[in-house]
């Protein structure tokens, strides 16, 4: 089944989620983030929640939710934070998506938490595509959107290469418990 063919079965039935870690259009990039380096991964998770954050601050410029969750997993991804802390702000990112009515920044809120939890486990990060693509989705219609969401597909990919080819341009810090677990 293609992802458009996915999508309008989704929406039929009614789903907030238009995608899946199962949706084919996404395999390649789950493959990705499956095998490779855990920082490499936290790297491209963070590029992209950075520019959901700033999408979403142009709208809700009073809204600090997403911006404090990310910069947390940010702290707790160098080890100046403990994982509850960083926790409760992912969660708060959460209950944003609660507080407001737009479908669209609804779904990039839980980009956004799931992008900042792929510091906990590398599992989560596909969770950003899954929210972003249906963002996508929701704001131009199933109709009008196959270009855009194959546009952001291959610049999922394109920032996964990006990142594995230039870990080094990172000068950060890493927590232990990020470098025990090195692949």
């Amino acid at each position: 089944m293609n992802w458009i063919d996915e999508v309008n079965a989704k929406l039929k039935h009614g789903n907030q989620i238009l995608f899946s870690k199962d949706s084919e259009c996404l395999q390649g990039l789950k493959a990705s983030l499956d095998r490779l380096d855990r920082r490499i991964v936290i790297l491209w998770a963070f590029d992209f929640a950075d520019k959901s954050v700033k999408q979403l601050a142009e709208k809700y410029p009073d809204e600090n939710r997403p911006a404090e969750a990310l910069e947390a997993a940010r702290n707790w991804a160098e080890g100046k934070v403990k994982m509850r802390y960083s926790q409760r702000k992912i969660l708060d990112c959460h209950a944003f998506a609660k507080d407001i009515d737009d479908k669209a920044d609804i779904a990039i809120c839980h980009a956004i938490g799931q992008a900042c939890a792929a510091v906990h486990t590398q599992g989560h990060a596909i969770g950003y595509p899954i929210y972003d693509l249906t963002s996508i989705v929701l704001k131009r219609g199933v109709n009008n959107c196959a270009e855009e969401v194959n546009a952001r597909i291959q610049k999922y990919m394109e920032r996964l290469c990006f990142w594995t080819e230039h870990i080094e341009c990172y000068h950060g810090e890493w927590a232990g418990f990020i470098l025990k677990q090195q692949r």
